[in-house]
């Protein structure tokens, strides 16, 4: 059992690299097979499609991003911005992957999922009622931090996430 999901986070290993290389439109599920040495028919055995593939790929950022909003309460703004760079350093190749082919996400009936816990988050950090302004504010302070992850990924995690918690506190006035 352990060699079928060995086999599988090959696959999908190969494919996140694929994916931010040429993009996930671009990718053929006989290109993954063939980086592997594999048949493709091997490929679906864990694979029902690139779709599947795909949603495999993003399904565990979703998974840790609706767990961390589930967590959490009211409260320390710092905190949650510092754990929330946190998550998404941790899955900054995935949110690369999302931001170069965004309609991936639309195709996978997952962009709805994606604005719901952003919104659970703005809440948790504004409160139930923010003005506008404020939400705008938000989109700009988690929508940065977002794109630090991205943009800055080459240099050290501290000093990233320091100034990115800090340009996003500033942002939202905490």
């Amino acid at each position: 059992m352990a060699r079928l999901s060995d086999t599988k986070a090959r696959i999908q290993a190969v494919a996140r690299e694929l994916f931010l290389e040429q993009g996930v439109q671009n990718t053929s599920l006989k290109q993954i097979s063939d980086r592997l040495g594999i048949t493709k028919p091997a490929l679906y055995y864990h694979f029902e499609s690139r779709d599947d593939l795909v949603r495999s790929i993003i399904q565990p950022l979703i998974d840790d991003l609706e767990a961390f909003v589930a967590a959490r309460e009211p409260g320390d703004g710092r905190r949650l911005l510092e754990d929330y760079f946190d998550l998404t350093w941790r899955h900054r190749e995935v949110i690369m992957l999302v931001l170069h082919a965004p309609a991936t996400l639309v195709e996978l009936d997952l962009m709805d999922r994606m604005w719901a816990w952003r919104k659970q988050l703005t809440a948790l950090l504004l409160g139930p009622a923010p003005s506008t302004a404020a939400r705008i504010h938000a989109t700009v302070a988690l929508g940065g931090m977002s794109d630090c992850v991205v943009e800055h990924a080459a240099l050290p995690f501290d000093e990233v996430k320091s100034a990115a918690v800090e340009a996003a506190l500033t942002v939202l006035s905490l």
